[in-house]
């Protein structure tokens, strides 16, 4: 009977193996902690390579012989020109700046033809006369347009080329016989340009402005509870021990006032957000305004949370025994209100349903029947004055977050968020 040998591994060789896999994990890892730690560097650096890769793309129409004989080197230029100017660092941005310039052009050109050709038609000096007087009145009147809010907050740029282009279409006219002719070829090649660069920015490595506004919410959120902690904490340490470190390092209010002056940034990112496709977990009718307004309530939140802070700078110090007297349940109460903001932050970045009235809300009340309680026991007299400032500066955080709350949950339900 033959014998069957069963070849076995060399035990050696297979902790080489592994040895050498683990080595090559542990060289790669330099690199895996670079790309989690400079996230945004690494969207600029892929945002730039986009960029030149397109711009690249567009020119060699310039070396197509038989196309740019067909429409001529000076219509190219228009191609290199809209990948120049629509190209943003957000694919939002792109495909509404992308939109703009597209009916801008086309209404613009369009126009602009009309005008040429009815100047044309009545021909000597009435020629001009036509144009100028075509000019004046769309000018004018898209001008005027653009001082309008809701206009100037999402076409702008639109209006803007749509002056642009019929000045340089019907003027052309004047000179131009084939003015019909000029404004095909310039047009198709914008819409080259437009179409390449909408292809680059939502298939390849897509930079959404969804994403941003919805994670830079969340991180607002864990923000504002750290800065509760700390300036909470930092109040009630003992006086030796701020002499011998006087900045704490969770309470630096850099957060809340950097959250001060985000109004202009949120606004950016919520109007790229809405010309964003379906992708990922946001629908086309993901309630974005919702977000304006809960960071609008954010940057109360934060203006309130500094006022902590002012209790932490003022001069007149509290008597230790009457600050160690309330120091338990100060700190429970800004416990709690950190508690909330992180539950909140949460649900929204998780995207399930907080459910205040469940579990949020009874703690809020609970906060400020404590706090309310130490106002009216112990803080009476002159020297009580700094913590009774302290501790109504926190009542109004806890009514605050109430609203907040609200406004949370209303999200929650516009967004179909899921149930917990």
């Amino acid at each position: 009977m033959d014998s069957t040998v069963i070849p076995i591994p060399d035990g050696d060789q297979g902790f080489a193996d592994l040895k050498e896999k683990r080595k090559f994990q542990v060289s790669l890892s330099p690199i895996v902690s670079f790309f989690q730690t400079n996230k945004d560097s690494v969207k600029k650096i892929i945002h730039s390579i986009k960029v030149g890769s397109v711009l690249v793309l567009v020119s060699l129409v310039k070396f197509v012989d038989s196309f740019c004989k067909q429409v001529g080197d000076d219509s190219a230029m228009w191609a290199i020109m809209t990948v120049v100017v629509i190209f943003e660092f957000h694919a939002g941005a792109t495909l509404g700046k992308g939109f703009n310039r597209g009916i801008g052009t086309v209404l613009g050109g369009g126009l602009g033809c009309i005008a040429a050709i009815l100047g044309g038609q009545v021909g000597g000096i009435g020629k001009p006369f036509i144009v100028g007087v075509s000019l004046f009145i769309s000018g004018g009147a898209a001008t005027y347009s653009r001082l309008i809010p809701n206009i100037k907050k999402r076409y702008d740029y639109g209006v803007m080329i749509f002056i642009l282009t019929f000045n340089l279409v019907s003027v052309s006219g004047l000179r131009e016989e084939n003015v019909m002719e000029i404004a095909r070829d310039r047009l198709l090649m914008i819409v080259l340009g437009f179409a390449i660069c909408i292809c680059t920015s939502l298939f390849f490595f897509p930079i959404w402005a969804s994403d941003e506004i919805h994670d830079s919410m969340v991180s607002k959120f864990e923000d504002l509870a750290s800065s509760i902690e700390g300036f909470t904490g930092e109040y009630f340490r003992l006086a030796g021990d701020k002499e011998n470190q006087p900045v704490h390092p969770v309470a630096s209010f850099r957060s809340c006032l950097s959250m001060l002056s985000s109004k202009a940034k949120d606004e950016s990112l919520v109007n790229f957000a809405k010309w964003e496709p379906w992708h990922g977990k946001f629908g086309l009718f993901h309630p974005w305004e919702k977000y304006q307004k809960i960071g609008e309530v954010l940057r109360e939140l934060s203006a309130t949370i500094l006022s902590l802070k002012g209790s932490l700078d003022s001069s007149e110090e509290p008597l230790q025994a009457l600050r160690e007297s309330v120091k338990e349940p100060c700190e429970a109460a800004g416990s709690s209100l950190a508690w909330t903001l992180r539950e909140l932050g949460e649900s929204i970045g998780k995207m399930r349903r907080c459910q205040p009235e469940l579990f949020i809300a009874p703690k809020l009340r609970l906060v400020r029947q404590r706090l309310g309680q130490i106002m009216s026991e112990k803080l009476d007299s002159a020297e009580g004055l700094s913590i009774a400032c302290f501790v109504l500066s926190l009542m109004r955080v806890a009514e605050k977050l109430e609203g907040l709350a609200k406004e949370v949950e209303e999200l929650g339900e516009l967004a179909a968020f899921n149930r917990s």
